[in-house]
């Protein structure tokens, strides 16, 4: 089992910057593709971005291409969501979670998720 905390969120003016954390327990972290998701309220919860076990490869939505960075550290069991050049739009509460599967893009496959935490940006 693994269990996900995010941190990291907060308000923050348009074309600032965000660092989101998900801290993971567990020791086969290493082992499951994590992803960041977001949802606002009345929304179905969206994808924003994966990161494979296998070789680190990252995949996006497009709206956050160029703007967004997903990493992870698996000796400190965290990956984390670098958000730039923020806009209102990306407003919302942000999920991290994990699968084994390698649908990355697909929400109703992932395994394990976080609690959740807010992201704000002000115009």
């Amino acid at each position: 089992q693994v269990q996900l905390v995010e941190s990291g969120g907060g308000l923050v003016q348009a074309g600032g910057s965000l660092r989101l954390s998900c801290a993971a327990s567990g020791r086969t972290f290493s082992e499951y593709n994590m992803g960041w998701f977001r949802q606002t309220p009345g929304k179905e919860r969206e994808f924003v971005a994966a990161i494979s076990y296998v070789s680190s490869s990252t995949y996006y939505t497009d709206s956050v291409k160029g703007r967004f960075t997903i990493s992870r550290e698996n000796a400190k069991n965290t990956v984390y969501l670098q958000m730039n050049s923020l806009k209102p739009e990306d407003t919302a509460a942000y999920y991290c979670a994990a699968t084994r599967g390698f649908a990355f893009r697909t929400t109703r496959l992932y395994d394990y998720w976080g609690q959740g935490t807010q992201v704000i940006v002000s115009s």
